[in-house]
């Protein structure tokens, strides 16, 4: 489970004493805590797919925050989040390419925009980008 990868690299990014790392994991490990307060249960692990979402919004977050330490020039604070960023999608699931996309969607008989996009919620929620499904449908 990513959970427990998770919670052994925090673990490791401390006796590694990696200040970039472990400040990544101490705000994912918070946004994974508030998850399970939200659903009410804070022993149980999280599914992988809801941990593909936390971790979606995470590096879009930093992205955003990323972008205005650029605009400052901040190079320091810039190659550290970039950092971040790549420490967090090492943990997403493979995404799905354009080409991917597209070919699943042609094989779909109903290919009307709610559709498409409740498949691909359905079936491939972590895997894929929905603004990229969202581009691509528009392009067919």
């Amino acid at each position: 489970m990513i959970e427990e990868q998770i919670k052994k690299a925090n673990i490791q990014a401390m006796k590694d004493k990696d200040a970039v790392a472990r400040a990544f994991y101490s705000v994912l490990m918070n946004k994974i805590l508030l998850e399970k307060i939200a659903k009410g249960d804070r022993e149980k692990p999280l599914a992988d797919s809801e941990l593909s979402n936390i971790l979606q919004k995470v590096i879009k977050e930093l992205t955003d925050e990323k972008e205005n330490y650029a605009k400052v020039n901040n190079v320091a604070e810039v190659a550290n989040i970039s950092r971040q960023i790549e420490i967090a999608k090492s943990y997403l699931p493979k995404q799905l390419s354009e080409g991917e996309i597209k070919e699943i969607i042609l094989s779909l008989a109903d290919k009307s925009v709610p559709t498409v996009m409740k498949h691909f919620k359905a079936n491939f929620n972590g895997q894929v980008d929905m603004r990229l499904v969202q581009e691509v449908l528009k392009t067919l």
